[in-house]
């Protein structure tokens, strides 16, 4: 397999193939939109370091600091490649249907916390000036697209295979 097929290779955790439908790609869309906002906005510090002892903690609490929001834990090394390669595939979505991958991008983003969409139909419309039913179905035609993009790069692979 080339570098495009091995980016678009789709395996399940136990190395078996499945065929790609809608709900497929929506479902791994969605984990990789949930996986991105759960990614730290920053990195490691020493400043974490010290104030992640008990002491200091209690403290804190102690002196009436409240706890900061609640953070999503940061998704394993497997969950940010998955991402990486749903996300890859907005961009099987021909660039002058710029408008559907914008649409299939936000809709990707989920609430690692509350599996909530960060963009409603509603407000999709709001921002491109459209009824919410037009933006579900453009949704739908991009998803569409993604289906048979994928799809064929996945039997591609299954007769490379077979062939090589």
């Amino acid at each position: 397999m080339n570098n495009a097929h091995s980016a678009l290779a789709l395996s399940l955790s136990d190395g078996a193939r499945r065929d790609i439908d809608s709900a497929f790609i929506v479902y791994r869309l969605e984990e990789a939109g949930a996986t991105l906002l759960a990614l730290p906005g920053t990195g490691f510090s020493t400043r974490l370091r010290v104030s992640h002892l008990d002491v200091v903690q209690e403290a804190q609490a102690a002196y009436g600091r409240q706890p900061g929001k609640i953070r999503p834990p940061v998704p394993s090394a497997s969950r940010i490649t998955r991402m990486d390669e749903a996300l890859g595939w907005i961009a099987l979505i021909p660039r002058e249907r710029y408008v559907l991958r914008r649409i299939v991008g936000a809709r990707s983003l989920v609430s690692p916390i509350t599996e909530r969409h960060l963009f409603s139909w509603r407000r999709l419309g709001g921002v491109l000036g459209a009824d919410h039913k037009a933006v579900q179905r453009w949704h739908a035609q991009g998803i569409g697209m993604l289906v048979a993009a994928v799809g064929a790069v996945q039997r591609a692979d299954r007769v490379g295979s077979v062939a090589g």
